[in-house]
C-alpha cells in the first residue's frame, strides 16, 4: 500500500506525541493546522510537513490526507472531527471527544455510519500490565468483584498562579479535572473489568477561585509574580469524588485531584474480588500487585510469559522500562493496522468517547443535584 498521509490539527504538546507515533507507524506528514496561518507555517517548517494549512476547510479538501488527527483545545474537537468524517477520512481525536454530550453521540453514530476508523487516545489501555490485569479478571482468578477504588491525582495546577486554557470553560468544556483525568480511570476500569457504571453521586470542587488568564497553553507560577497578570474566576473543578456503582451491584470510589502536591500522574486502581485483589499504578506502570488472603505478589512485565495481549505489547525485555509514550505508539499503531483491515484489541474508538462523556454528563448533573444520577440509557 502507499504511505498513509495525515494532517494535524492542533500545535501543542500532545500534537508532538501524535507525530511521533504516527511516523513510527509509517506515516507522513501532510500537513499542519495551527492556531493562525503564522502558526501552521512556523511548525509545519519545524516538523517537515508538505503543507502548512490556513483553515479547516483547507485540511478536508486535500485529497491527500488519509487521517486526520485532532489536537486542539477541546472546544474545537467536535466541529473538527465532523468535517473531518463527512469529508471521508478516518480520525484520531483527543478526548473529550466533545464538551456536551449530545455532540459526542453525533460523532459515534456518524462515524459507525460511515464506516470509518475513528479513534480517542485512551492510551493507559495499553500498558502491558493493564492487559494483564484485564486477563485475570475475564479467566475468573479475581472471583465475583466486590469493590472498585482507586484515584488520579495531579499537581500541575497546585498554585494560584498556575494556568492553562483548560480551566476556561469555553475552551475546555464545563468539566475540568474529570474530563481530562477521571475520564482516564472511569475509561481504563470500565475496559478492564466489563463492568458499566450504571449510576453516581459525585461532588465537584474548585479549590483555587481565581486563576490569571491564560494567553498562552500554559502559566506556571515561575513564569510570573501575581502583580503581573490579570486574573480570572474559575468555574471548573479542580477536585472531584464521585462513588458509583455498576449495573451488577459492585460499588466503585474515585478521587479525582489537579492539586495535590507531589502527584505527578498517578493513576491508581484497586479491584477487589472474592479471590484475589489486583492493584495498578501508572507511575510504576511495570508491575502488578496481586494479592490473596494468604500471599502477596508482584508480577512484571515479560515479552515471555503472561497474557497473549501482555506479551503483544511488551517490545522490549522483562526490566527494561516501558511508559506513556509506548503506550502512545502502541494505540497509533493499532489505529492504522485496523484502518488496513486488521482486528485489535482493546481500541478505543468514538463509541468509547460517547460512552465517556454520558459518565462526565453525569457527574456533573449530579454534583448540581446532589443526588444518584443515572449513566447513559441500559443497554
Amino acid at each position: 500500500m502507499n504511505q498513509r498521509a495525515i494532517a494535524i490539527i492542533g500545535t501543542g504538546m500532545i500534537s508532538a506525541l501524535h507525530l511521533r507515533s504516527s511516523r513510527l507507524a509509517g506515516a507522513r506528514l501532510q500537513g499542519v493546522l495551527g492556531s493562525s496561518p503564522e502558526r501552521s507555517r512556523g511548525v509545519a517548517q519545524k516538523w517537515g510537513a508538505t503543507r502548512a494549512y490556513a483553515s479547516i476547510e483547507e485540511v478536508m479538501a486535500d485529497p491527500a490526507v488519509d487521517v486526520v488527527h485532532i489536537c486542539s483545545p477541546n472546544a474545537a474537537h467536535f466541529a473538527a472531527a465532523e468535517a473531518a468524517l463527512l469529508a471521508g477520512k478516518h480520525v484520531v481525536c483527543e478526548k473529550p471527544l466533545a464538551t456536551t454530550l449530545r455532540d459526542a453521540e453525533r460523532l459515534s453514530t456518524l462515524a459507525a455510519d460511515l464506516g470509518l476508523v475513528a479513534t480517542v487516545p485512551f492510551v493507559y489501555r495499553y500498558h502491558p500490565m493493564v492487559r494483564e490485569a484485564r486477563a485475570l479478571i475475564q479467566q475468573g482468578e479475581l472471583g465475583p468483584l466486590q469493590l472498585i477504588h482507586g484515584s488520579y491525582l495531579q499537581d500541575w495546577l497546585l498554585d494560584q498562579l498556575d494556568s492553562n486554557w483548560r480551566v476556561d470553560a469555553a475552551k475546555g468544556g464545563a468539566s475540568r479535572a474529570f474530563a481530562d483525568i477521571g475520564s482516564h480511570w472511569c475509561d481504563l476500569v470500565e475496559w478492564i473489568t466489563g463492568e458499566r457504571f450504571a449510576c453516581v453521586i459525585a461532588d465537584l470542587r474548585t479549590t483555587i477561585k481565581d486563576r490569571p488568564t491564560a494567553g498562552r497553553p500554559t502559566f506556571t507560577a515561575s513564569d510570573t509574580q501575581q502583580a503581573d497578570v490579570a486574573m480570572s474566576a474559575v468555574s471548573t473543578e479542580d477536585v472531584a469524588c464521585a462513588l458509583l456503582r455498576t449495573r451488577s451491584g459492585t460499588l466503585a470510589n474515585v478521587v479525582i485531584s489537579q492539586v495535590s502536591a507531589g502527584r505527578k500522574n498517578r493513576l491508581w486502581f484497586e479491584i477487589d474480588g472474592a479471590k484475589r485483589s489486583l492493584v495498578f499504578d501508572q507511575e510504576s506502570p511495570e508491575q502488578l500487585w496481586v494479592g490473596t488472603n494468604i500471599a502477596i505478589e508482584s508480577r512484571v512485565k515479560d515479552p515471555g510469559r503472561g497474557s497473549a495481549e501482555q506479551r503483544r505489547l511488551a517490545s522490549v525485555p522483562a526490566g527494561h522500562s516501558q511508559g506513556y509514550a509506548d503506550c502512545f505508539e502502541a494505540f497509533v499503531g493499532d489505529t492504522y493496522a485496523t484502518i488496513d483491515g486488521e482486528s485489535r484489541e482493546g481500541l478505543p474508538t468514538f463509541a468509547d468517547g460517547f460512552r465517556s462523556a454520558q459518565i462526565v454528563d453525569a457527574v456533573l448533573q449530579s454534583a448540581k443535584s446532589q443526588s444518584w444520577t443515572a449513566i447513559g440509557t441500559p443497554e
